[in-house]
C-alpha cells in the first residue's frame, strides 16, 4: 500500500488542472520508492548545499510533488542507482528553490510561474520568504497552509522573522493561545500584515473575536485544535465583512452562537449572497440572516414557484396585483425560487418583499414551498422546452434560456420569442447586461428594455457604453430616455446618431431649424425621409449641407 505521502501525491495530481509531468517510464512498482528517494535527496540538496535548516527542507520536499514529479521526469530511472543518478542530476542542474517553496506551502501548481521573484533562484539570493515562513512555522502555522495567507496578503512575508513574531506575541495578551491565534490569522490574514505593530483594524477584530469567543463563551463550544478555529473564524469573517455595526454585530453573533457550530460556511455563503441579492443593505441582511437562523434551511436547489401565487400569498394589494399582471408580463408564470430575488428586483418589489421578511414574518417563502411544494410549469412552457432539446444547438440555447430566468424573466410562453432575438453566448449576454446596469440604468427598467427591444442585447459591451455615454454628455438626455426607447441603442453611432444629432444641431445654431426633434425622431427616421424632411423646411438647401452632414 501505498504511503500517506504518497496519497498526497496523487491528490494533488487531481486537485490542479495541469498535466502531472511524465513518469510514466517509471514501472508502477517502483514508483513509491522513486518518490522517496527523489524526496530524500531534494532534503539533503536543500539542507547541504542551499544551507537550510533541516526541518524547513524537509517540509519543502514533502509538500512539493508536481514540482518534484517534474525533476524525476528528467532523470534516467535505474532501479538500482536511482537515488545515486537523482543526486548526481541535482548537483549539475541546480533547482529555482522558489518553485519549490511556493508549492510547499500550498500554493495551486498553475499559479506558481507568476508569484516567482524576477532572477532570483535560490534563498541565498533572498531569505525573506522563507524566514517569514520559519518564523510562522514556529509558532504553529501549518506549513502547507502558509499559502492562504501569501494569496491573500502577499506583505506579510515580506515582513521579518523578529516582526511576525513580536506582532503575534502581542495578540496573546488578548487572551488567546497559539491554537487559537492561527486559527484566527488563517480565517483573517490580514491581521499579519504591517509590521510588528497591531493596526487600528486588527484591534478592532480582535477585541470583536475576545468579545465572542470569550465573554459569549463560544470558545466553550468549540474544539481546541487549529482546524476547528479556523473554520468558526471563516464562519463568521462571511458576517464580520458585510457589517459596519461591531457592537450591533457582537450581540447577534454572540446571541446565535449556534449558527456557526451547525451551518457549513458554505451554506452561509449561499444564504448571504441570496439576500444581498434583493439589493439591500448589507446590514440588514446580517440581522436578517442572525435572527432568523431557519432560513439558512431554506432550499434553494429545487422548488418551483408561481410569482403570482406567492405575491398573493405574502399579502400584496389587489390594485399592485392588477399592475403587475398589466406590466410585468415578461416576469409572470413560474420560476425557481433560487431567482427570486431578480424576480421582485425585476418587478420593482425587493424592498417590499424583503421587508416582509425582515418584519416578523421569517418563515414566509418556507410556508409558501409547503403550500405549494410542486409548481407545474404552463403547457406552453413545457412545449417550447421538448422544442430546445430537439434542436440543432440545445445546450447553448439552454445556457441562454437559464440567463433569462435568472434575470428574473418568467418560465411562460413569451420568452421563446424573447429568446429567438438574443444573439450571442449566455457569457456575452450576460456581460452586455451587466454593462448596461453599471452605466446606471434601474434593474427593472432594463428588464423592461430588453422586453421591448432585445436585439439591444446584442452588440459588444464598448459599443453600448458609447452610445449611453453619447445620449447623455453629448446630447444631454438623461437615462430614463432609454426606459421609453431603447430602440436608440439600435442604431450605429458614427455612421447615423452623431451625423444626424451633428447636423439638427448645426441647423438649429443656424437659425434654420426651429423645431426641437427628439433623438427618436432624428435617428429612427429612414434617410429619405429624413433629406425629406429637411428639404421640407428649407426647399433651397445648397447640396453641400448633406455632404458637410453625412446621415
Amino acid at each position: 500500500m501505498f504511503s500517506n505521502l504518497f496519497s498526497v501525491f496523487i491528490a494533488r495530481r487531481l486537485s490542479t488542472s495541469s498535466k502531472l509531468p511524465n513518469i510514466s517510464k517509471i514501472n508502477s512498482r517502483y514508483k513509491k520508492s522513486a518518490i522517496l528517494q527523489a524526496q530524500n535527496a531534494l532534503t539533503e540538496y536543500l539542507h547541504g548545499t542551499s544551507c537550510l535548516p533541516y526541518v524547513y527542507a524537509e517540509h519543502i520536499s514533502k509538500n512539493s510533488p508536481l514540482s518534484l514529479a517534474s525533476l524525476i521526469a528528467k532523470v534516467d530511472f535505474s532501479a538500482f542507482a536511482f537515488s545515486k543518478n537523482f543526486k548526481k542530476f541535482l548537483r549539475y542542474h541546480p533547482i529555482n528553490e522558489f518553485d519549490f517553496f511556493f508549492e510547499s506551502i500550498g500554493i495551486d501548481y498553475n499559479d506558481i510561474s507568476g508569484l516567482l521573484p524576477s532572477n532570483k533562484f535560490f534563498f541565498s539570493e533572498d531569505r525573506t520568504l522563507l524566514d517569514a515562513a520559519g518564523a510562522l512555522s514556529e509558532f504553529g502555522f501549518p506549513w502547507n497552509e502558509l499559502g492562504k495567507l501569501y494569496m491573500e496578503n502577499s506583505s506579510i512575508f515580506r515582513s521579518s522573522a523578529g516582526e511576525l513574531k513580536s506582532k503575534l506575541s502581542e495578540f496573546k495578551k488578548y487572551g488567546f493561545c497559539n491554537v487559537h491565534l492561527v486559527g484566527i490569522c488563517l480565517a483573517f490574514p490580514y491581521t499579519l500584515s504591517g509590521g510588528c505593530e497591531v493596526c487600528a483594524e486588527s484591534e478592532a477584530l480582535l477585541n470583536f473575536l475576545k468579545l465572542v469567543f470569550l465573554d459569549f463563551e463560544l470558545a466553550l463550544s468549540v474544539e481546541g485544535n487549529m482546524n476547528s478555529w479556523h473554520e468558526v473564524c471563516r464562519k463568521i469573517r462571511v458576517f464580520y465583512d458585510l457589517s459596519g455595526d461591531k457592537e450591533r454585530l457582537v450581540e447577534l453573533v454572540g446571541r446565535n452562537k449556534n449558527i456557526f457550530l451547525e451551518h457549513d460556511e458554505e451554506v452561509l455563503i449561499q444564504k448571504v449572497e441570496y439576500f444581498c441579492r434583493f439589493g439591500v443593505n448589507n446590514e440588514e441582511v446580517v440581522a436578517l440572516l442572525l435572527q432568523s437562523p431557519e432560513l439558512l434551511s431554506l432550499n434553494l436547489d429545487k422548488p418551483v414557484i408561481n410569482i403570482m401565487k406567492l405575491l398573493e400569498y405574502s399579502g400584496l394589494e389587489t390594485e399592485n396585483l392588477k399592475d403587475v399582471n398589466q406590466k410585468y408580463d415578461h416576469v409572470l408564470g413560474t420560476n425557481k425560487i433560487a431567482n427570486l430575488p431578480q424576480v421582485m428586483r425585476a418587478l420593482d418589489l425587493h424592498e417590499w418583499f424583503f421587508n416582509k421578511i425582515k418584519d416578523g414574518n421569517h418563515q414566509l417563502l418556507m410556508k409558501y414551498i409547503a403550500s405549494y411544494p410542486d409548481e407545474d410549469r404552463a403547457e406552453e412552457y413545457r412545449s417550447g422546452l421538448e422544442m430546445i432539446h430537439v434542436s440543432r444547438t440545445p445546450n447553448h440555447t439552454m445556457s441562454k434560456l437559464n440567463l433569462l430566468h435568472n434575470w428574473g424573466f418568467g418560465e411562460n410562453a413569451s420568452i421563446f420569442d424573447l429568446l429567438a432575438h438574443l444573439h450571442g453566448t449566455s457569457i456575452e449576454l450576460k456581460e452586455r447586461f451587466d454593462c448596461l446596469l453599471s452605466l446606471g440604468i434601474g434593474y427593472s427598467k432594463l428588464c423592461k428594455m430588453v422586453r421591448m427591444t432585445p436585439k439591444i442585447l446584442n452588440q459588444n459591451v464598448q459599443t453600448l457604453e458609447q452610445k449611453v455615454n453619447f445620449l447623455c454628455q453629448g446630447v444631454g438626455c438623461s437615462l430614463e430616455y432609454l426606459h421609453t426607447y431603447p430602440g436608440y441603442l439600435l442604431f450605429g453611432l458614427e455612421n447615423r446618431i452623431k451625423p444626424r444629432y451633428r447636423f439638427h444641431t448645426w441647423l438649429a445654431e443656424k437659425g434654420l431649424c426651429t423645431k426641437d426633434y427628439s433623438i427618436a425622431s432624428l435617428v429612427a427616421t429612414s434617410e429619405k425621409a429624413f433629406l425629406a424632411r429637411v428639404y421640407k423646411m428649407h426647399p433651397a438647401a445648397p447640396k453641400h449641407w448633406f455632404e458637410q452632414f453625412r446621415v
